[in-house]
């Protein structure tokens, strides 16, 4: 297939897609929407079901004329690990660096490099996976009085809980044990005050090296709070585009998920999510891979402003080589 729109600069794309981890399946939805749209391009392309054990050597089968286009999520291909050996192997790829994307994915170290800014953060600290227990449990609460518990480093939501109340209390406690086994693989968590407010979400798109916040959408979940259920499942989220925003309000939103996008120094684009209250504006955190699939909130904020998804795609090309 001809490959008109980048002319002689890159002769193929590979798209990285699956991995290893929660979000594999998120993974294959986005890679399987990179395809149409590269196809819709007249871009040629192939794509690698990444095994993160062999992927050293099976890189190797493609060399630097290839620009990886990663469409992974999670744990290796969004943490800033498979970046840095594509780095090391001299093959350019989208989306943020590894220093970027290590920080990004880590959303204490996110919200500390947030700090330094005027942006607001809910009140947090660190915690052992290995030190959850009843006592502690008990011990956040009293602190707290109402919290959130979150793998420092995962996405989509995984293994996020909410205790709001005493009868989430006894419920976190009377399933430790499986609690045990949900962080098993994480070793920090994130401990978090828990704010009630509405929930909103950014997209930052970079064209020619400037950033530009989207639009401000606003989810209303079914569930508890916009968990993966919610993000991955038709019917069980309402999103709201443009978010029903006072208009200072609105574009502090912008303003401020381009800060986050700047700060962390993303590439080609972001989401940033927060919370309102009704008076404050919280950064949660970010995601420097958001998810491209027929049901993500990027490309329906993009296509709310007449910009199509083939458009996103060519702009990510051309903004990595």
């Amino acid at each position: 297939m001809g490959n008109k729109n980048i002319g002689c600069l890159m002769e193929k794309i590979l798209i990285l897609e699956g991995g290893f981890n929660e979000e594999h399946e998120i993974s294959l939805n986005t890679a399987k929407e990179i395809k149409r749209s590269l196809t819709n391009l007249n871009i040629s392309f192939d794509s690698l079901l990444v095994k993160p054990q062999t992927f050293s050597e099976d890189i190797n089968h493609y060399n630097n004329d290839y620009l990886c286009f990663n469409a992974l999520h999670g744990t290796f291909g969004e943490d800033g690990t498979i970046q840095k050996i594509l780095e090391n192997k001299k093959i350019r790829y989208t989306h943020s660096d590894s220093i970027t994307s290590n920080i990004g994915f880590n959303k204490f170290l996110t919200k500390k490099k947030i700090q330094n800014t005027k942006i607001l953060t809910a009140e947090s600290f660190l915690l052992k996976a290995t030190n959850l227990d009843e006592i502690k449990i008990r011990e956040i609460f009293e602190q707290f009085n109402s919290f959130v518990v979150k793998p420092v480093s995962s996405g989509s939501s995984y293994g996020v809980q909410i205790i709001k109340d005493s009868k989430d209390l006894e419920n976190f406690v009377r399933n430790i044990e499986n609690n045990h086994n949900i962080y098993k693989k994480h070793n920090e968590l994130l401990i978090e005050r828990y704010i009630a407010g509405r929930e909103l979400t950014v997209a930052v798109v970079n064209k020619e090296n400037i950033s530009e916040a989207v639009e401000v959408t606003e989810i209303i979940s079914n569930n508890y709070f916009y968990d993966y259920q919610s993000k991955y499942s038709k019917g069980f989220s309402r999103h709201i585009l443009p978010a029903k925003l006072p208009v200072k309000i609105y574009d502090n939103c912008l303003k401020y998920a381009k800060i986050v996008h700047d700060t962390i120094k993303c590439r080609n684009l972001s989401r940033s999510d927060f919370l309102y209250d009704n008076k404050n504006i919280y950064f949660l955190e970010i995601n420097t891979q958001p998810g491209l699939t027929s049901i993500s909130l990027v490309p329906e904020q993009l296509k709310h402003k007449n910009i199509s998804f083939d458009n996103l795609i060519q702009n990510i090309i051309n903004s990595s080589l």
